[in-house]
């Protein structure tokens, strides 16, 4: 029975609306700006700001590598720089393999200096 008015409803000859061929994409636009905007533009911006750190990088800068090595800089080539991470040790490593600069501590380094003074 209900097989019967489903038949007879497409039957009707009625044309069926398929809305516009805008109103189809628009969801798809919704999707690919919010995409945008959440993913894609930030990695952009971050992936900018990682090759703005990395073209200055300079003699002594405190860095930390992918592999997570803290070091300080004592060397810098075209593609690779020398990291020294003990006294008198020191690797190679390539320009790219940087994650991020250290900040200077050396008032941090002068608080400890005294507090040895004051024992």
């Amino acid at each position: 029975m209900f097989a019967d008015i489903a038949y007879a409803m497409g039957q009707s000859g009625a044309p069926q609306g398929q809305g516009g061929g805008l109103m189809g994409l628009a969801p798809l636009i919704i999707i690919f700006v919010i995409f945008y905007f959440l993913l894609i533009r930030p990695q952009q911006k971050k992936a900018k700001e990682q090759q703005q750190m990395i073209s200055s990088l300079k003699k002594d800068d405190l860095v930390i590598t992918n592999g997570g090595i803290h070091g300080r800089l004592t060397a810098v080539d075209d593609d690779t720089v020398t990291v020294e991470i003990a006294d008198k040790v020191r690797i190679k490593v390539s320009r790219q393999s940087i994650a991020a600069k250290k900040q200077a501590s050396a008032p941090a380094r002068a608080d400890k200096a005294d507090k040895k003074e004051k024992k």
